[in-house]
């Protein structure tokens, strides 16, 4: 069975709720979902899931240090990533406080992994965004992130 890794910071429970909705998305579609505090991730988490899901809350307009950390030392499996499927949401304080810039912190990494990068032309073109706590829309839009990305897993998997 396909599987999906979550993984995200959150000190005040927004990103992780957003993390909660995100993988509620992709079980809907059937796959397997292991989601993590990035406290409890290893960069060796990353070999085995067909999709890899960041989420971090916004810091100076960039991806939380733990997260930027993380990241940084996934070089470790340089060229291993290639092909498997890549998402990010964030949370802020403030709209116009950085969600956007720190998504694509995030998927710049995945590109430079190889990894393929699903946007949506609605609900935020990179990725979920949250002002503070997500309410029921955010959660929405957050699920249907997980869907998509289970999707396009789905996909290229018949095409293997």
């Amino acid at each position: 069975m396909a599987k999906v890794l979550i993984i995200y910071h959150s000190k005040t429970g927004n990103t992780e709720t957003m993390a909660k909705a995100v993988e509620a998305g992709v079980k809907r579609e059937g796959l397997e979902v292991i989601r993590k505090k990035i406290e409890e991730a290893s960069v060796d988490d990353l070999l085995e899931p067909d999709g890899i899901i960041i989420g971090s809350p916004t810091y100076f307009a960039a991806a939380a240090a733990e997260v930027k950390k993380f990241i940084d030392e996934s070089i470790k499996h340089s060229g291993k990533l290639e092909g498997k499927v890549g998402a990010a949401f964030s949370s802020s304080g403030d709209l116009g406080g950085g969600s956007e810039t720190t998504i694509l912190d995030i998927l710049r990494a995945f590109l430079v992994h190889g990894m393929i990068i699903q946007g949506s032309t609605s609900g935020g073109h990179y990725g979920p965004v949250s002002i503070g706590a997500p309410n029921q829309e955010r959660k929405e839009i957050c699920e249907e992130l997980g869907v998509r990305v289970a999707k396009l897993i789905k996909r290229l998997s018949k095409n293997d």
